[in-house]
């Protein structure tokens, strides 16, 4: 459909005709009329007259390939080419595509109908002068000793008669014979339709990919245009974004017509066209609010290490400043708190917890737990695990409401946090102490007290105790240099002897020198795997990390623990 500011000039679309006619008071309004022929409204008066003197836009698809097909009509009659290339930069414009891609659609439309009108064996090439607007149709011949093909090939004396300007063509080059215009029938005007659509479409839908590729990461504002099965569709302008239902703030209430903002996080190609994903749950959707809100963060002045979000209930956000002159809590905060309070009404009153960033990790760990009071900090740097002891009146306080508190903190330092008491620190560390203390004398066939000694001092395995030397164990107290020797000795007869029991164990099962041998097993995972019917290499291969360290599933809307191998 095109608009008109004019009551005089109708034009069609294949969706109606509409025309803009005055109401009594004189303003101009668009009602519904009879269908008519859009073919018969192109002439280069009328065209002329509306490309100079008033704004097209171009709305419908079928209406641009409409415009395309009456300019090409026209210009088989002879007129005025110079005015299909105003059309090209005219629709070039509307769809913020290139000029090339409109004038190549257009080349390839007039090439498809003229391989229908003169075979298509033949080689055909289409140009348009981008100057002058003028449509030329060759037949392109390779010049060959024997021709095999008459509708592509032709030998060196037929080639001279043809381009006779030309003397020296030679085996292998290519002349041109130019062959009249051709004139659109309906079935060649509705291929061309097709092809310049398509192409015009597919360079559309790329442009505005590109377009919002770039915006990946950046946070989007649009209005909602609908709600479906509780996803909501956001009018981003050219696009259409969507926020899942799981991505939206819990107990947040959108309608139609709302303005919104998210977080867009990811832009996807597909055959269909691209999917634009917006979030307003995402960690990241804070931190690009506090980008638009903090001078000094856009500035790079102040940096967001982390973020942790429980959506539409608390936050927490670790900064640090480049600047020691500055307080990045207090610059987060602003004047009365004016800069998080904006934030704040954003998320629709979720609680953000600003923290101050440090290389020390318990004082980190402290910060992120307040306003709980920490006693002592035990770091697994390895297994990135934290063992956090405090008092019992601290123990809600740490963990917070429904462990909401330590989850967040859990979150925002990549470590895994267990909150003990001072009663349950102790009750684990004697029943670690007893559990080690027993291994020992078990395998090493020594009394209690020899035993405990030796936890005492660190050595909390076999292992620890074979790979050490006799100076260093005759250093405790009570232990003199034959017996550290002994106790190493023992110690390294009792590890090939369970590695004696294990490969006894393992051949009893099954298992393939390949799995044995692979990098980072050891022999209890083998022996677990070969009780679990594991026994080759490729079956290890299609095994999920679900199904070796355990996961969990969603069944009737609860959420169940599955145990791994």
């Amino acid at each position: 459909m095109l608009k008109l500011n004019n009551p005089i000039y109708e034009i069609t679309s294949a969706y109606g005709h509409f025309g803009r006619k005055p109401t009594n008071k004189g303003e101009f309004s668009w009602e519904k009329t009879d269908k008519i022929d859009l073919f018969k409204l192109w002439s280069w008066k009328n065209l002329n007259f509306l490309l100079k003197n008033y704004k097209v836009w171009i709305i419908s698809k079928w209406a641009l390939a409409h415009f395309f097909l009456g300019a090409i009509k026209m210009l088989n009659r002879g007129l005025d080419k110079l005015e299909l290339l105003r059309i090209v930069e005219a629709v070039a414009n509307e769809k913020s595509i290139d000029k090339e891609l409109v004038i190549g659609s257009m080349e390839s439309a007039i090439q498809k109908a003229a391989l229908t009108k003169f075979g298509n064996d033949n080689n055909i090439e289409v140009s348009i002068d981008r100057e002058t607007g003028d449509i030329k149709i060759q037949k392109v011949l390779e010049i060959v000793d024997k021709v095999e093909d008459s509708s592509r090939e032709i030998t060196l004396i037929q080639a001279k008669k043809i381009n006779q300007n030309t003397d020296n063509l030679k085996v292998g080059e290519k002349i041109y014979e130019e062959l009249p215009q051709i004139d659109f029938g309906r079935i060649a005007a509705q291929s061309a339709k097709q092809v310049i659509s398509s192409r015009v479409k597919e360079a559309e839908k790329n442009r505005q990919y590109q377009d919002f590729i770039d915006k990946q990461g950046q946070i989007l504002s649009g209005i909602i245009k609908r709600l479906e099965y509780g996803n909501v569709i956001v009018d981003l302008g050219k696009a259409e974004g969507v926020i899942k239902k799981d991505e939206l703030i819990p107990r947040e209430i959108l309608k139609t017509g709302d303005r919104v903002k998210a977080y867009c996080y990811e832009v996807k190609k597909e055959i269909k066209g691209h999917q634009i994903f917006l979030s307003r749950a995402h960690p990241q959707f804070l931190a690009r609010l506090f980008f638009q809100e903090v001078p000094e963060i856009y500035e790079g002045t102040i940096e967001i290490k982390s973020v942790a979000r429980d959506p539409g209930s608390r936050a927490k956000i670790c900064v640090h400043s480049q600047d020691s002159s500055i307080d990045p809590v207090g610059a987060c905060v602003g004047m009365r708190g004016s800069r998080v309070q904006t934030i704040v009404n954003e998320l629709h009153g979720e609680k953000i917890d600003i923290i101050k960033w440090t290389e020390d990790l318990p004082t980190l760990i402290s910060e992120s737990l307040s306003p709980a009071e920490i006693q002592r900090v035990l770091i697994d740097q390895e297994n990135k695990r934290i063992d956090i002891i405090l008092t019992e009146e601290n123990l809600s306080k740490a963990i917070g409401r429904r462990g909401q508190n330590v989850r967040l903190a859990s979150k925002l330092t990549n470590y895994e946090i267990d909150i003990l008491t001072d009663k349950e620190d102790s009750e684990r560390r004697q029943a670690e102490f007893k559990e080690r203390t027993e291994s020992l004398i078990k395998n090493l066939e020594v009394d209690e007290t020899l035993g405990q000694l030796l936890v005492s001092e660190g050595f909390n395995s076999i292992e620890e105790i074979a790979q050490s030397d006799s100076e260093n164990i005759s250093k405790i107290d009570a232990i003199d240099n034959e017996t550290a020797k002994e106790l190493i000795k023992r110690s390294k007869e009792t590890l090939v002897k369970e590695r004696e029991a294990v490969a006894l164990k393992l051949k009893e099962l099954g298992v393939e020198d390949k799995l044995i041998n692979l990098k980072g097993m050891t022999q209890g995972m083998l022996v677990i795997l070969g009780q679990k019917n594991i026994k080759k290499l490729t079956d290890f291969a299609d095994l999920s990390s679900d199904e070796l360290i355990g996961g969990f599933d969603e069944v009737k809307g609860r959420k169940i623990r599955i145990e791994g191998y």
